[in-house]
């Protein structure tokens, strides 16, 4: 099977190029903040630089880890699920479910190490930038000169395949122990119950970010760069939990909009309402980093422009501690949410691109090629809509306790912008996506399409 996996990858690259596209980023984001440490090992490093790149090191890795296995796991997911129909021709030929589990995991691997390597010159140049950007806001010693060691290599590659490997143990459990009949079934309509370890996953994510909103508001308010800590955290775990449910969310937003869209959208409406409610699981995947970009980006921002006007407020400067924290929140959060970003555009094009076919058969069976691309639209309009509002959501365990805790108020005293802006580039990256890929699959001539 690793032999077949192997082949698997040298025929059909474009089915996994999403997928290494997320543990190329991935690695190239752990190996750059890993690399401080090997940093913080020079020679001339002093005892207050050492602090802040361990620090950095650490945070980033930490969420990195947590974010990367998050992604892998949901673009091999959408593989696997693109790949139903050879699943089950596996499956009916007599191979065994360990085997099946073995070629999804042996991909995995074979991708993550591809992946590392060629991450390596970019975690180079993308450690250097960061150390020239906390040299120059003053938090690390001019005399501290980048080093790339063992420690960004090891990290980086290992984390990188740890994540890959984990993610496809969970990919290929589910997919490896359904019944011939039932992968025939799931194939044909797109459709899955979700696990019971998914479900149960999401609610211990989403108790932990409650559990750190609520420490955020009993903590020593006198301590800004702990309850900051905690409350940065909260909506990153709300965020993850929220995107676990994912499915569940859309199939009820799709319930609750449903009538109303069919009514006003036509052909259009129509053909987006079934889709939706047949294919919950695989728009689901894609609505993932929809909530994930949302509830972090704001949570965050908001939280460091509360801070801000705290201070100010206060009538006092910024000490040298804020100020560094300020610039980390900024960087880990920057990376983080475009790692987000990128990972939403990423799986939007892999999942519509897979859908060439059914854009030609629905074509062929009468449907114009400007109803094709309304459909898509009306699509990418549920799937920005329903990211943006969980996303809100999330980033709610961040701004509230975080604003009760500085301010005494519950309400924040921010400007709206912010959010306004995260949500703009969440709507306009999801509709550019989807709509973009699609019209360029509308290009190709229906028949050669669907027989594709």
């Amino acid at each position: 099977m690793i032999s077949l996996a192997l082949r698997s990858l040298r025929h059909r690259p474009g089915g996994y190029l999403a997928s290494f596209l997320v543990l190329f980023l991935g690695s190239v984001m752990l190996m750059s903040f890993a690399s401080l440490l090997d940093t913080a090992q020079g020679d001339a490093v002093d005892t207050g630089s050492e602090e802040t790149l361990t620090t950095l090191a650490s945070v980033v890795g930490g969420w990195g880890l947590l974010l990367v296995v998050f992604a892998v796991t949901s673009t091999l997911t959408l593989a696997v699920q693109q790949r139903g129909a050879d699943m089950v021709t596996l499956r009916s030929a007599g191979a065994t479910p360990a085997q099946v589990g073995r070629m999804i995991v042996g991909e995995a691997a074979v991708l993550a190490v591809a992946a590392s390597v060629c991450a390596i010159p970019w975690a180079i140049f993308g450690g250097s930038a960061l150390l020239d950007v906390l040299i120059d806001t003053d938090q690390v010693a001019p005399a501290v000169s980048y080093s790339f060691g063992p420690i960004g290599l090891g990290t980086g590659t290992v984390i990188t395949l740890v994540a890959a490997t984990l993610a496809a143990l969970v990919t290929a459990r589910r997919t490896a122990r359904m019944r011939v009949a039932e992968a025939s079934a799931a194939t044909a309509n797109g459709s899955r119950r979700m696990g019971r370890i998914r479900i149960a996953a999401a609610v211990l994510f989403l108790a932990g970010g409650v559990n750190l909103g609520v420490m955020t508001i009993v903590l020593d308010h006198d301590k800004s760069a702990e309850i900051m800590q905690t409350a940065g955290s909260a909506s990153i775990l709300v965020a993850i939990g929220l995107a676990l449910l994912a499915p569940a969310l859309m199939r009820g937003v799709t319930a609750l909009l449903g009538g109303p869209l069919q009514r006003l959208g036509g052909v259009s409406g129509y053909l987006t309402v079934q889709n939706v409610r047949r294919r919950a699981d695989r728009i689901g995947t894609a609505l993932m980093p929809v909530i994930l970009f949302t509830g972090i980006g704001s949570g965050t921002f908001y939280m460091q422009s509360i801070e801000n006007a705290a201070t100010a407020a206060e009538g006092v400067a910024k000490t040298t501690e804020q100020r560094n924290i300020e610039t980390l929140n900024f960087v880990v959060i920057g990376t983080v949410v475009l790692f987000a970003c990128i990972m939403l555009v990423n799986v939007l094009i892999a999942a519509t691109t897979h859908r060439s076919r059914e854009f030609g058969q629905q074509r062929l069976i009468g449907a114009t090629p400007r109803q094709v691309l309304r459909m898509v639209t009306a699509e990418g309009v549920l799937l920005a809509l329903t990211g943006v509002l969980f996303g809100s959501l999330a980033s709610l365990a961040t701004v509230l306790p975080f604003t009760l805790a500085r301010t005494d108020d519950v309400v924040p005293d921010a400007p709206l912008a912010i959010h306004l802006s995260i949500v703009a580039i969440a709507a306009t990256a999801t509709l550019l996506a989807s709509v973009g890929t699609a019209w360029r699959r509308m290009r190709v001539p229906a028949v050669e399409a669907a027989t594709a």
